[in-house]
């Protein structure tokens, strides 16, 4: 694995940004009309930007007056010319409209790539988190 290039910590720069402003048009426009994102959250998949976009809709409605701080830990991945592979951890924490912290979780996160423009695309996003084997509940703190 190695180390991204410009663009694509851009992209991730622009995903933090964006969830960050709750901002639903900056946000959307990182994945690729086609997308399809196995999330973490609710569904087996979303298959489009439509289902996506209402998807993050939900969510930054969600959220009222807080807001969520995105830190992706020791971004990896794979680039060629025509795809990228990008895998990640990340954590979301929200916070207050004051500042303080109010809750957080850790994710996994895989994404593929294709060059659009000047940047890069989503074109496959998959999230998760593993399983405590003894108990079966979902370890969302690493």
């Amino acid at each position: 694995m190695g180390k991204l290039d410009k663009p694509i910590l851009q992209l991730l720069d622009d995903y933090k940004a964006a969830v960050f402003a709750k901002d639903l048009d900056s946000f959307i426009a990182l994945y690729d009309e086609d997308v399809r994102v196995f999330d973490m959250w609710g569904a087996w998949s979303y298959n489009g930007i439509e289902s996506w976009r209402q998807m993050a809709a939900r969510w930054f409605g969600s959220l009222g007056t807080e807001r969520v701080v995105v830190d992706f830990s020791d971004p990896q991945g794979i680039v060629a010319e025509d795809l990228a592979v990008v895998h990640t951890f990340v954590t979301y924490k929200a916070v207050t409209a004051d500042g303080v912290d109010v809750r957080s979780l850790d994710n996994r996160l895989t994404a593929i790539l294709r060059p659009h423009g000047d940047g890069w695309k989503i074109v496959h996003e998959h999230t998760s988190s593993p399983l405590d084997v003894e108990t079966a509940k979902v370890m969302f703190n690493r």
